[in-house]
């Protein structure tokens, strides 16, 4: 095996490592925030010209201008990075590698959710309801003012299983997509694509052209103005990209929790209700495998919304239980980690 046949692997592992020793250092630059920035210094401008978009050509007109700044933000986002990686490689491959590491690790959000949930579950613990409603505003879009300790725990099982998957398992994914897709292009070429003859890896850049669409989403994929129009495609792409993943991601989860078939059949009784094509199925598969029950009423910005009742009240939601389904997606992440190297080393290597 050539030193050059290990790199895309030796990427994966390296960027794995990062995440889960170091996450993402608070203050550093990150990819994500850039994207934000972008997203929302352009919906400004794009608000500024049309000020009240009700007449049909507006719409119409707003879904187009959404629909190009979205496709010029994944795909422009995934070039920048190939190219900002080619550069380096030019310098010294040594840089490439590590570049190529960061990158790909500031995609997984692994260590982000962990710290996420510690943050609002050490008030909690400590019986400080007003300290823990406050931090779980900073990661959730619902109204906190006035949750329970038990509403305050739902809420934190539910974000932390809703991102499993556009925050760790689908960046991993699309991440091993493109490695198999440059390791293609290799072959196929003879090299032609690569930066120096020997390899190119385009796994950092699939996987930073998914969180672009992720934010997207997160951003501007609202069905209520102002965002209707605006962030309709948006919504759209994210919901195609993430289907894969999310399906796979609850595969392996009921292949984890020894009793697939009864995880598939919650899932097929209670996601479908969700709206969401994907979050629905994140979190009844992390609820099922729990036996808890996640959803109901909530409050957004002071009108409330039910959203439905996903998985058995088996178990009540506990800290032990965010616990769990913290470590569920981490055995779901090392898992596809290893497949990844197992069909990596299989088919391209030897």
């Amino acid at each position: 095996m050539l030193v050059s046949d290990a790199v895309p692997a030796a990427v994966l592992l390296l960027a794995a490592i990062l995440d889960y020793l170091i996450g993402d250092p608070w203050g550093w630059p990150h990819p994500v925030r850039v994207m934000g920035w972008l997203i929302d210094r352009y919906t400004q401008v794009v608000f500024n010209i049309w000020n009240n978009p009700t007449d049909k050509m507006s719409v119409r007109s707003l879904r187009l201008v959404g629909s190009i700044g979205a496709i010029a933000l994944v795909i422009g986002s995934g070039y920048l990075v190939w190219l900002a990686v080619q550069v380096a490689n030019w310098v010294d491959p040594i840089l490439a590698i590590a570049l190529e590491s960061i990158l790909l690790a500031s995609c997984f959000a692994g260590r982000s959710l962990r710290a996420a949930a510690e943050d609002v579950l050490h008030p909690l613990n400590s019986g400080d309801l007003v300290k823990a409603r406050e931090r779980l505003s900073f990661y959730v879009g619902r109204d906190t003012e006035n949750l329970s300790g038990s509403e305050i725990l739902r809420a934190v099982l539910e974000t932390v299983t809703e991102n499993a998957v556009d925050g760790v398992m689908a960046p991993l994914f699309y991440g091993v997509v493109g490695v198999v897709a440059s390791q293609i292009l290799l072959s196929v070429s003879g090299g032609m694509f690569s930066a120096d003859g020997g390899w190119l890896c385009l796994g950092v850049s699939f996987a930073i052209a998914y969180k672009a669409a992720s934010t997207l989403d997160s951003m501007v994929g609202y069905k209520e103005a102002p965002y209707t129009d605006l962030g309709w495609f948006s919504a759209k792409l994210d919901d195609v990209l993430t289907w894969l993943p999310c399906r796979l991601t609850v595969i392996t989860l009921a292949l984890i929790s020894g009793k697939p078939c009864y995880i598939w059949r919650i899932c097929q009784r209670d996601a479908i209700k969700d709206a969401s094509p994907n979050s629905g199925w994140s979190e009844c598969a992390y609820a099922a495998t729990l036996g808890v029950q996640v959803g109901g009423t909530n409050s957004y910005r002071g009108m409330l919304k039910d959203k439905p009742f996903l998985g058995e009240p088996i178990h009540p939601i506990t800290p032990e239980k965010i616990n769990q389904a913290l470590q569920l997606t981490r055995y779901c992440f090392l898992i596809w980690l290893g497949l990844s190297f197992l069909l990596y080393t299989f088919f391209f290597v030897f």
